[in-house]
């Protein structure tokens, strides 16, 4: 009881820092519908979840207003590309990506087109997710023009927001999307057909690592101040994909989070997520990150990547 008495007459005077591990809080800005969502869910139904850390999720409209709240301090943490972090970098910013997934937007057409290649989009309608300085969209016209096709000029382009584009071609509005995953899921589930995604556009372009396209935005100086929540954060969130991944009970407890209520769909958004888990995260790959933004600064006349010729140092979060 004495000893119980010091503790508490000690901690009056002084933090009590040394009793009890300090907890960071990590303030996450998520997209509804968006699979990040998934995973943080996961990472809270825990029971093993690290001590050390807590999460405090915040609601983002789209991705343009998650990147507003990060650089305006009103959230730790998003989720985006290590383009968009090398741009601010080469500003003077000090954001910096560690990978959360290596899934990508697909080429898709319905069941029964007669478009089996990339060569058979000429003269076609093709809807596009996002705007002229998709990543996807500028590396698809790269491996088109290996085949000697100008896609940009030999295309009927429709771009869009993801949902209006699915519309499009459930519609016949168009002959084939280029989307992102989540949606080229949906349209797969519904029948359609896929001809490349992403991994494969990049293959076709000499770049056979996997190189994650999203992943947690940070600045590098507030984790470096946290780094021990910071790095059992993302070994958390590994987890937590592997188990959606592995156990069906999980995977249940998350489904209302996909908004999706028949199973093919919820099959096929579970197959693709998974199908994005980082197997390897190195030297290598970071090479090949290097060598992509090369390709898109070249095919977005710098408009996509910034002046700078190359990716800036500290893109990448060392977690050492």
């Amino acid at each position: 009881m004495k000893v119980n008495v010091f503790v508490i007459g000690l901690c009056l005077f002084v933090s009590c820092t040394s009793f009890a591990a300090e907890k960071t809080t990590l303030r996450i800005g998520v997209q509804a519908a968006g699979t990040l969502a998934w995973e943080l869910a996961a990472i809270q139904d825990d029971p093993q979840k690290p001590s050390n850390f807590q999460l405090e999720i915040r609601s983002v409209a789209n991705a343009e207003a998650g990147k507003i709240a990060l650089q305006s301090g009103a959230v730790d943490m998003i989720v985006s590309d290590w383009i968009w972090v090398s741009s601010l970098r080469a500003t003077g910013s000090d954001f910096t990506f560690h990978p959360y997934s290596n899934t990508s937007g697909a080429l898709v057409v319905a069941e029964n087109s007669p478009i089996h290649t990339i060569k058979d989009l000429q003269g076609k309608r093709l809807g596009i997710a996002g705007g002229e300085l998709d990543k996807n969209w500028l590396l698809l016209q790269a491996l088109a023009q290996k085949e000697q096709l100008d896609l940009n000029a030999s295309v009927e382009k429709t771009f869009g927001a993801p949902p209006l584009i699915n519309e499009q071609i459930k519609q016949n509005r168009v002959d084939a999307v280029l989307t992102y995953w989540h949606f080229a899921a949906r349209l797969e589930a519904q029948g359609y057909r896929k001809i490349i995604d992403g991994r494969g556009i990049l293959k076709g372009l000499g770049i056979t690592e996997n190189v994650p396209g999203i992943g947690y935005v940070f600045k590098q100086s507030w984790a470096e101040s946290h780094k021990q929540a910071i790095n059992s954060f993302f070994k958390a969130s590994k987890e937590a994909k592997n188990r959606l991944c592995a156990s069906d009970a999980a995977w249940q407890k998350i489904i209302p989070l996909t908004h999706v209520d028949d199973l093919p769909t919820q099959a096929i958004l579970r197959q693709r997520y998974c199908e994005g888990g980082i197997e390897q995260w190195g030297e290598k790959e970071q090479l090949a990150a290097a060598r992509i933004y090369t390709m898109l600064r070249g095919l977005s006349n710098n408009r996509l990547t910034g002046a700078s010729e190359t990716l800036q140092p500290g893109t990448f979060w060392s977690q050492q």
